[in-house]
């Protein structure tokens, strides 16, 4: 088992796209990336989609927010979570709490925005 984690990266150019159309409830903007698998290798093979539909977002209204994404129709991640964009954060709070938020608050659905992602191993 590898000590990174494999994903997509979110593109600077999407970010900025999804930013005029979802503001940051809170300080620190997030925005970089979808989980794939955590304990991956880097030899480990990369997953294969290059786009995502935001369909949902998630806030605890304490300083989480998180934009929910389906990848091929889904938004079950294969670790039984769901897949996510960590999008802000307030100042204390980290990004591996949107998992939380989302399982324990649950999400809204919003408009279907299409977004490209690009493939990516996440070093540890």
């Amino acid at each position: 088992m590898g000590s990174g984690y494999s994903g997509w990266e979110l593109p600077a150019e999407e970010r900025d796209r999804l930013l005029a159309q979802v503001p940051p409830h809170y300080e620190r903007l997030v925005a970089h990336h979808v989980t794939y698998r955590f304990g991956a290798g880097a030899d480990e093979p990369l997953p294969t989609a290059t786009e995502a539909e935001v369909i949902g977002c998630a806030d605890d209204g304490e300083g989480v927010q998180a934009l929910v994404v389906a990848i091929d129709g889904t938004s079950d991640r294969p670790d039984g979570s769901t897949y996510h964009i960590t999008w802000s954060l307030a100042d204390g709070r980290r990004p591996v709490e949107s998992n939380d938020i989302i399982h324990d608050y649950g999400w809204r659905p919003v408009e279907p925005v299409t977004v490209r992602l690009v493939p990516r191993y996440f070093g540890g």
